[in-house]
């Protein structure tokens, strides 16, 4: 590679690193907790489990199950219901002032068999929600998120940039290479070289998916006016379906699941809601594999006479959305996955810290034999 080549990989690797690091590093720094987040939510007390029951104890029709947590909260509606993967025994209820999105929102968990409300913890306050926020959009909501990803994008252009660098600047020593015996400088430049080198692949993997994370509102949004616009065709003018003019989610649910045998709820959204549009009961059916678990696909449902209008393939957007945020955290592999990650966030940080730290003491060893020279200088001229 020519010195001319090196000089504006150089430029680019340095200038990519500065703007991005610092923020990077709280990204890794508040990402490490959110690895552990539900072993840390049942230390915490905010992790919900039923209880223990036959398995064939009847289950409520999921009308009574919306029935019971509306009393809890008659003042809001009803966005999302949710039942999670390994607790088919628990349904969780997201309830909001409007429809609209909003970080006001309350979760009532309800107990699919007896009706019960198990008391949850609210999960917009506490250390969690605060690292949760600040790993997100830095509690600046949609335009946080869209500088968080300018931030993931000029991470990758670091790495990649990095990664050409690697070949020409320790060209002459072996790989792995650590000399201890020289300045505090050159042992960090040696270090945060070998950690970069082989963190490459995880930090640009995480850094790809946590920048297409940051597009998730914008993908909906696009996904409703790309897709959506032609079905909701024959209501155009019609207002969201009030609540006593909706059919049974109950039926709605099984016949979401008849169209598509196999098939397992993931999660349902309700009229007038992001996920959803403002006449139909749109159910989130997902697959009972690994990977197909996190592949999800809506049946459309008419909220007032229960018809299945559509259940449309979900774009490869949104496909690559969904595949990107489980393996953000490391979701994909149970507790090995999640420590794996941890151990390589850690390593991360040490490659971040000691990138701004041999910013900030770059040109200091210069500055100290200046200092010395002026000093022996000064010495000489008194004596």
């Amino acid at each position: 590679m020519q010195n001319k080549t090196i000089k504006a990989w150089t430029w680019l690797h340095k200038w990519s690193s500065l703007v991005c690091t610092a923020f990077m590093l709280l990204l890794c720094i508040t990402g490490l907790p959110l690895i552990f987040h539900h072993e840390i939510g049942h230390l915490l007390g905010t992790e919900v489990e039923a209880r223990e029951m036959p398995a064939d104890t009847p289950r409520l029709s999921l009308d009574k199950v919306l029935a019971i947590a509306r009393a809890e909260h008659p003042d809001r509606v009803v966005q999302y219901a949710s039942q999670p993967e390994d607790s088919p025994d628990l349904w969780f209820v997201t309830m909001t002032p409007t429809p609209a999105p909003t970080d006001d929102f309350r979760s009532v968990a309800v107990d699919a068999r007896t009706g019960e409300v198990y008391e949850r913890p609210r999960v917009d306050q506490g250390f969690m929600w605060v690292m949760f926020k600040l790993h997100v959009d830095l509690f600046a909501g949609l335009p946080g998120m869209l500088f968080l990803g300018l931030m993931g994008f000029l991470l990758l252009v670091a790495i990649v940039s990095g990664a050409v660098l690697y070949s020409p600047f320790m060209r002459k020593l072996d790989f792995g290479t650590v000399r201890r015996e020289r300045r505090a400088r050159l042992k960090w430049l040696d270090l945060h070289n070998l950690l970069g080198i082989v963190t490459l692949v995880w930090l640009f993997v995480v850094g790809a998916t946590g920048m297409v994370n940051t597009w998730a509102d914008l993908m909906v949004k696009y996904w409703q006016h790309d897709q959506l616009s032609a079905l909701l065709a024959p209501y155009q003018g019609q207002p969201t379906v009030p609540l006593a003019e909706r059919g049974s989610v109950q039926v709605g649910l099984d016949k979401a699941l008849a169209q598509l045998p196999g098939k397992e709820l993931s999660f349902v959204a309700f009229p007038g809601t992001a996920y959803s549009s403002p006449h139909h009961t749109t159910f989130f059916l997902r697959g009972n594999e690994p990977l197909s678990a996190r592949l999800l696909q809506p049946v459309l449902v008419d909220a007032r006479t229960l018809v299945v209008t559509s259940s449309p393939e979900l774009p490869w957007y949104l496909t690559a959305l969904l595949v990107s945020q489980p393996l953000h955290f490391g979701d994909y592999g149970g507790l090995p996955m999640q420590i794996l990650w941890a151990v390589l966030d850690i390593a991360s940080i040490i490659v971040l810290g000691s990138g701004l730290y041999l910013w900030l003491r770059k040109g200091q060893p210069a500055k100290a034999r200046d200092h010395a020279a002026a000093v022996v200088v000064s010495s000489g001229s008194t004596t």
